[in-house]
């Protein structure tokens, strides 16, 4: 079973790739307390359909349901209050009243966040004032929640595999390519040997070439980009350690994963622009690179500085304010 960040599970599993290091400080663990409404939207698509329906009511208006009883709430989603409770257990929460508690506590965390509910449906009688309201709105949260829901032992697991890892194979097809082409290039520019592919038969003949040491990454919002789950799968089958990275940790990416980190994004109105999953998923690979490096961290400042000098002769020779930089005098 694969460790997922959003459901904490610390596995010490070697899974083909050597030891965990012991002389590296590790990062404190910290308590998981992810808000119910990121669970909620992560297992919206494996819910029975009446299920899904009192997702529904309660994502619409958390702090409505956390002052309704389960009749009410059972009634505004046309089911049985028997199905509300079968979604409490579902979504983790153990029954209703545990519901009622966390949606309170989650809504006093998020007006003490901000005193603002900008929403994050972008209809067309919103003025561009408001659209960038709502897409910082909406990118902001995005970063927080994921950064809130993100499983300490899982990511750090993950950081230990990627840095003593032979090859590091990153898969993503659409917007996940350019989160993909990222990774890539930030593990190349400390020295780690990786690439990232999005055209399919290339992603299937580099999985294929892989073995146990080697790393394989498959980035996918949805989980069920059928390209990036058949490479992982090929890549697992060879021999290398698998990792995803998706929204919703029951989709068919994680089934082919040995770790699972997920994000918490919200899509809203232009969910194909691929705005906020984005920014989220940046947020992982950011907090992944930075683990990666600080394993190697002399050799990481001496491939970073040996990197920015080689392009420094292609940067026009004026500093951020404009104006230009003094010449080198040798002195």
């Amino acid at each position: 079973m694969p460790t997922v960040s959003n459901f904490p599970t610390i596995t010490d599993t070697a899974a083909g790739i050597g030891p965990v290091r012991t002389d590296v400080a590790t990062a404190p663990v910290r308590e998981i307390d992810p808000s119910p409404l990121v669970r909620i939207r992560s297992l919206l698509p494996g819910l029975a359909r009446a299920e899904q329906r009192v997702a529904k009511v309660v994502l619409d208006d958390p702090s409505s349901v956390a002052r309704r009883s389960i009749t009410e709430v059972a009634l505004a989603a046309n089911t049985s209050e028997t199905t509300v409770t079968r979604f409490c257990k579902a979504v983790g929460v153990g029954g209703y009243p545990q519901l009622r508690i966390a949606l309170a506590a989650d809504t006093a965390r998020t007006e003490a966040r901000s005193s603002r509910n900008l929403g994050g449906e972008i209809g067309p009688e919103d003025d561009l004032a408001a659209v960038i309201g709502k897409v910082s709105f909406a990118d902001a949260r995005a970063v927080e929640e994921t950064a809130d829901q993100l499983d300490v032992p899982t990511l750090q697991r993950v950081i230990e595999i990627v840095a003593s890892a032979g090859r590091v194979d990153v898969y993503g097809v659409g917007a996940s390519a350019f989160v993909a082409a990222d990774l890539q290039q930030k593990l190349h520019r400390i020295g780690r040997v990786s690439f990232a592919w999005s055209d399919t038969h290339i992603m299937l003949t580099s999985a294929a070439v892989l073995s146990p040491g080697d790393v394989a990454i498959g980035i996918s919002h949805t989980g069920a980009t059928t390209d990036s789950v058949e490479a992982l799968r090929v890549a697992r089958e060879h021999g290398a350690v698998t990792v995803a990275l998706t929204n919703f940790p029951r989709s068919p990416i994680t089934e082919v994963a040995d770790h699972v980190l997920t994000t918490a994004a919200r899509e809203t109105t232009f969910r194909s622009g691929a705005t906020a999953s984005r920014i989220a998923q940046l947020t992982v690979i950011d907090c992944l690179f930075i683990g990666v490096a600080q394993r190697h961290m002399d050799a990481a400042v001496s491939a970073l500085d040996a990197t920015r000098d080689a392009v420094g002769t292609h940067r026009l020779g004026v500093r951020p304010d404009g104006r230009r930089r003094p010449r080198e005098t040798g002195k």
